[in-house]
């Protein structure tokens, strides 16, 4: 890069390169990788090569093809790049999708061949494809498909189409194993052909068909796109990359910018398998390094550069930053899920700005109890990417059905829906039974007059009867425990979960919501209401607005960055998964090490304040801290940081105040223990963490 241009971006916009960038920016033929690090500045990196292109190697820019990830990616590079060089470029540059430059292509064939495509995505038109798939489930297996499991075929569907699997081969992989998979799949794949039908995933497999198939357009393509850019190149899969290939061949004037250590979308078919063999596939590549991070502290940089190590299978590269030190990384580990938003809403309670804060999670289901203690807080919250599948789930609609039977004992239709999942062993004749009689009286007492029941079948009947009786007169709280326990519905989820591929793990995290909403309701009426305030509640909360804090997965959280973040459940068995865990037993590492990827994702949006936060029950059950925090404890140990709330101000001869023992002088701090000399009692080792918790110590001139 020429040292006029260099200087140009400096005085006029501001954009003061460092060595490494430039070294990116001036890159003009041949393959090359840059190695992004979190918040390296990639997107600047990208326009200023764009722009460098086109004003001292006169590139058209109808000669430049920019991919990136997403919509909003796309959107925000090319209002970046008018922003920066509107006024020197009067050109239409485009960053587009690789699902929008597929569609156009796609376009150009069907005109050329006279073929009329219909895309059977979203909800605005009759024909989509989740009423398609609805049906053929329906179909092959004879029952309706819910939510979940919609989700969970509609990701398989996308990951066999991105890993380009050959369907035969399915069962090989490990993916969900869905019922008759390989018939709903072959049944989709037909019904689309039939009727020229096509979905996002098609757009990929056709685009990659037509290229190969048709070399008009593949030449004509090539000469048009002498110059390929890719933004976010660890999240393309393996047939957007053969598609890029097939593009880039005459050339191979390819631009990469990626970073291994963010690969997150396995579910989708991304790996960063490809981008460890770049070289491997363009001998000729030049790799670029963009390793200083101007987003974060270095407290945050140097614990998130040794945690993400630990991976085998990456680019060696070294996080740093010239940020300052200030608030060290923060565990914080609570008895329970309550005592964990106890002491966020205590931390957001002082914020100036909550637009500065993010609640990040590893699954969406954990956005549903921290938006009913936010709210009961009156702290305003903004849910990115909500999906609202735990009002519709199947164990929420079961506890709500016990409810209202227990409310209305004539109410058949609950009755109906959960007389198989409760103690008793009811039978559909039972049920038939009760349908035909009285309906003015309670389905317990037209059971009772049931010819074919035995005297200790009646005998039982009057037991359920005598429990929906205590059930109606308990706070809702008290109320699940009792379904779960005492009308035996718990025992019903583990034996229904044994024998599908529901996740008993799940159904009892959706209890453990539906028990934080309802202990904070007196009444199940309150409780059923609250229900439904909260949906609505949730649906309003996905428009950004000021002063509101940001929930949000991890996967939807990457590309932001805020002040303050608080990463929450981190507990074995959720992050990472039991899936992963399991797996990495069994020898297999790369599972687990997606999930360390994401957890490194997660501390990488935070640019001053991080806080971690791990619990020891849930559901009240004993669970065990995330294996990530104890990686995390030995490295802050090894970086002499302590893993506490207090750890920014606190030393080793420091003079502090206890709320309960008086004034004492830090001894030594060891992790979770610290020991003080109390004028008092003399020497005393606390829980540092319980002090967090309980806001028992301060500095003793505060």
């Amino acid at each position: 890069m020429s040292n006029s241009f260099s200087d140009m971006l400096k005085k006029n916009f501001n954009i003061d390169l460092n060595k490494q960038q430039k070294a990116a920016v001036s890159h003009k033929d041949g393959p090359a990788i840059t190695l992004a690090v979190p918040g390296a500045g990639k997107t600047t990196v990208l326009i200023c090569r764009t722009a460098n292109l086109i004003l001292n190697h006169n590139i058209s820019p109808d000669n430049i093809l920019s991919i990136t990830f997403s919509k909003a990616s796309a959107r925000d590079m090319k209002e970046r790049f008018n922003k920066v060089f509107g006024d020197f470029i009067k050109y239409d540059v485009k960053f587009s999708t690789i699902h929008s430059f597929a569609y156009f292509v796609i376009n150009e064939y069907a005109r050329l061949k006279g073929i009329n495509f219909k895309l059977i995505e979203g909800n605005n038109t009759s024909l989509n494809k989740v009423r398609i798939l609805k049906t053929i489930f329906h179909d092959v297996n004879g029952g309706y498909v819910n939510d979940d499991k919609l989700e969970e075929l509609l990701n398989t569907i996308g990951y066999v189409k991105n890993k380009m699997i050959d369907i035969s081969d399915y069962s090989s992989y490990t993916v969900p194993q869905i019922k008759n998979f390989n018939i709903i799949f072959n049944k989709y794949e037909e019904y689309k052909q039939r009727n020229n039908l096509i979905d996002f995933d098609d757009m990929l497999t056709l685009t990659l068909r037509i290229l190969k198939s048709n070399p008009y357009l593949l030449d004509k393509y090539r000469n048009k796109y002498r110059y390929i850019q890719v933004d976010e190149g660890q999240d393309t899969s393996k047939i957007q990359n053969e598609i890029v290939k097939l593009l880039c061949a005459n050339n191979n004037n390819l631009f990469v910018v990626a970073d291994d250590d963010q690969s997150i979308y396995g579910f989708r078919g991304a790996s960063p398998e490809d981008l460890l063999k770049f070289e491997q596939n363009y001998p000729t590549a030049k790799t670029f390094y963009m390793e200083e991070n101007f987003r974060s502290t270095k407290n945050i940089v140097s614990v998130c550069n040794s945690f993400i190590k630990s991976n085998k299978y990456r680019y060696d590269k070294n996080l740093f930053t010239r940020n300052e030190n200030k608030r060290p990384v923060t565990i914080v580990k609570t008895r329970d899920e309550h005592k964990q938003y106890e002491y966020i809403i205590k931390k957001l309670k002082q914020s100036d700005d909550l637009s500065d804060s993010a609640i990040l999670y590893r699954n969406n289901l954990s956005f549903i109890s921290i938006a009913e203690k936010l709210d009961k807080s009156n702290i305003s919250f903004y849910v990115r990417d909500s999906k609202l599948h735990f009002f519709k789930h199947w164990v929420v609609n079961d506890i709500v059905n016990f409810l209202k039977l227990a409310l209305n004992n004539n109410d058949v239709q609950a009755f109906e829906n959960i007389y198989y999942k409760m103690k008793g062993y009811l039978s559909k004749a039972a049920l038939r039974y009760v349908k035909e009689q009285d309906n003015s009286i309670s389905v317990f007492d037209r059971l009772t007059t049931y010819p074919d029941f035995r005297s200790f079948q009646i005998k039982n009947i009057s037991i359920l009867k005598r429990d929906f009786k205590k059930l109606v007169k308990k706070r809702p709280f008290e109320a699940i425990r009792f379904i779960e326990n005492s009308l035996e519905y718990g025992k019903h989820l583990k034996e229904y979960c044994k024998k599908t591929s529901f996740s008993y793990e799940g159904t009892k995290t959706i209890l453990s919501h539906l028990k934080t909403i309802a202990s904070e309701c007196n009444s199940i009426i309150g409780f059923l209401t609250r229900l439904d305030e909260l949906q609505a509640l949730i649906k309003n909360s996905t428009a950004k607005k000021n002063n509101t804090v940001t929930l949000s997965t991890i996967h939807s959280s990457k590309g932001l960055e805020f002040k303050n973040v608080f990463m929450i459940d981190l507990i074995d068995g959720e992050f990472p998964s039991l899936g992963s865990i399991e797996a990495y037993e069994f020898g297999q590492v790369e599972d687990l090490e997606e999930e360390r990827r994401l957890f490194y994702v997660g501390m990488t949006r935070a640019k001053e304040s991080l806080d971690l936060l791990a619990i020891n029950e849930k559901n009240e059950e004993k669970v065990f801290i995330s294996r990530f925090i104890n990686e995390l404890e030995y490295i802050m140990k090894e970086n002499d940081e302590i893993p506490s709330e207090f750890s920014a101000w606190m030393k080793i001869g420091m003079i502090i105040n206890h709320k309960r023992f008086g004034i004492g002088r830090i001894m030594d701090i060891d992790g979770d223990i610290i020991t003080i000399k109390f004028k008092s009692i003399g020497i005393k080792q606390l829980s540092l963490n319980l002090c967090i918790e309980k806001d028992l110590l301060k500095a003793a001139n505060s």
